[in-house]
């Protein structure tokens, strides 16, 4: 078995990206059940507190550097959109099964696309608004707005992807300027102030063996996110955008082990339909980088 510092830098970043897609897909999954007996809201909020407490221990001894940032109002905004994608997210798990809810939610890579070319200004060819197109065409499969057995809470999936994909939009304008760490604690303070604002509304006292379930939630959406920022270090997005439709296969073993749930043809078809067009933009994306780069070697030579 070769040691991790053997490993290329794709090779640790891919394993890296496969942990934190794991680590979110077992949060998904400790959160539905956990909403089988309390409101999403406070589901959220333990989400949100529990990983707060696992930053808190990560970073305390650079904690009072690490709140220090040049976009108060910018991390704010950003915090505040992907609170209300883990709140839309939440809200649609007692309603549907849990790979129906990622597989919709899964067009967030497209509609990130779609936000970059409107808010950005990014350059969009025919071929992605063709993949953004399909991978839509997909969430409406799924989602069957005018069948029988059409339900309102199919759409709440994808409000948290297009909160999600406006959340990764303003993380942008960033860019490098601030440091990844101090986002992410701006990530879980605020979205832990907001779960409290809202948590008196919708508490109910836990169970002691809950109160476990709620602090794996938190663990889970900590530890992925360390692993993410760790895999971002190691590998250019682009390249491992690709590892997250692995979260269909988690959510699907996942779904069928703990809840006993088992796909339908319309999720199973309509995520065919998102799966190819992320493949499809991913492809052309690393088409167009690579040509990039031919062509800047080219000019400095």
């Amino acid at each position: 078995m070769q040691r991790w510092g053997d490993l290329t830098p794709f090779a640790r970043g891919a394993t890296l990206m496969l942990g934190a897609i794991f680590a979110f897909s077992i949060m998904d999954a400790v959160a539905k059940f956990l909403t089988g007996s309390y409101h999403p809201v406070q589901v959220v909020w333990a989400r949100y507190t529990f990983q707060l407490v696992f930053v808190f221990l990560i970073a305390a001894p650079r904690l009072r550097t690490l709140l220090r940032t040049k976009y108060p109002r910018l991390q704010l905004v950003r915090s505040a959109f992907l609170f209300g994608a883990t709140v839309c997210f939440f809200l649609s798990l007692p309603h549907l099964k849990l790979v129906t809810v990622i597989a919709i939610f899964e067009v967030a890579p497209l509609v990130i696309c779609l936000f970059a070319f409107f808010f950005l200004g990014e350059p969009v060819g025919w071929r992605r608004w063709a993949g953004v197109s399909c991978g839509l065409v997909g969430a409406l499969i799924i989602i069957r707005p005018a069948g029988d057995f059409f339900t309102p809470a199919a759409l709440l999936p994808l409000m948290a992807a297009a909160f999600f994909a406006a959340y990764a939009v303003s993380t942008r304008f960033l860019g490098q300027a601030e440091n990844p760490w101090t986002s992410f604690l701006y990530t879980a303070l605020i979205g832990t102030i907001g779960a409290n604002l809202c948590l008196p509304f919708f508490w109910t006292a836990p169970k002691p063996t809950d109160v476990i379930f709620m602090a794996i939630l938190g663990a889970g959406g900590g530890i992925g996110h360390l692993m993410l920022i760790r895999a971002l270090v190691q590998a250019d997005a682009s390249a491992l955008s690709l590892f997250n439709y692995c979260g269909l296969i988690y959510g699907a073993i996942l779904g069928y082990v703990v809840f006993s749930e088992v796909p339908d043809m319309f999720t199973v078809v309509g995520s065919v339909f998102i799966v190819s067009a992320g493949i499809f933009v991913w492809y052309r994306e690393n088409q167009v980088a690579a040509r990039n780069r031919q062509n800047k070697r080219l000019s400095e030579s």
